[in-house]
């Protein structure tokens, strides 16, 4: 009897243990696995959540991922839930994505009170990706490196330049092509209601 409680209450902890690793996830979620580290360049912190967030709000399905910043950093999709955020798709290459780096540079520049940009770097390799960030001024936003094309695909994204505009409800408006300056500070305005 001495040797059965023991084991018994082995068990317990070791199903209680494993019941904390799994996930409720459904087969039609994207993979949340976060891309490779990439060492490097800094970038800002990733957003956190802040006093205007409730911690109680609920975290819209596309908001639900994990991925790495440019260079290396873990960055939580759910901090943006309860924003309004514009989600920026860009590769290295792009010459259009060159074209609109200093439109959206301006924008956020002007705008960054208002909402949270976040660049979503995919088809390329890191150490491009930190270089366009320095080169093309971009450094006073986060970039995550979506290397395996998670996020993208998360939005239906297949090319760049392309836009995730995502209110504080968790409405999502993709806009896909260069918008420049003018354009998108329209749309982020619209986003935020001012």
């Amino acid at each position: 009897m001495r040797t059965a409680r023991p084991l018994a209450l082995a068990a317990v902890a070791l199903f209680a243990l494993t019941a904390c690793g799994t996930s409720s996830t459904t087969a039609d979620t994207p993979d949340k696995t976060p891309p490779s580290p990439a060492a490097g360049a800094s970038t800002p912190a990733a957003p956190t959540a802040s006093a205007s967030t409730s911690p109680s709000a609920e975290v819209p399905e596309k908001l639900q991922f994990t991925a790495e910043t440019v260079d290396g950093k873990p960055f939580e999709g759910s901090t943006l839930a309860g924003k309004d955020v514009v989600l920026w798709f860009w590769a290295p290459w792009c010459g259009e994505c060159r074209r609109e780096a200093p439109h959206v540079a301006a924008v956020q520049a002007a705008t960054k009170n208002e909402a949270v940009f976040v660049g979503v770097a995919g088809l390329g390799q890191s150490a491009d990706m930190r270089a366009f960030v320095k080169d093309y001024k971009v450094s006073a936003f986060t970039h995550i490196a979506d290397l395996n094309g998670t996020v993208w695909k998360r939005f239906g994204v297949i090319q760049q330049p392309a836009y995730a505009f995502v209110d504080d409800s968790g409405k999502v408006d993709v806009v896909r092509g260069e918008l420049g300056e003018k354009a998108l500070a329209a749309k982020v305005a619209e986003l935020t209601g001012n």
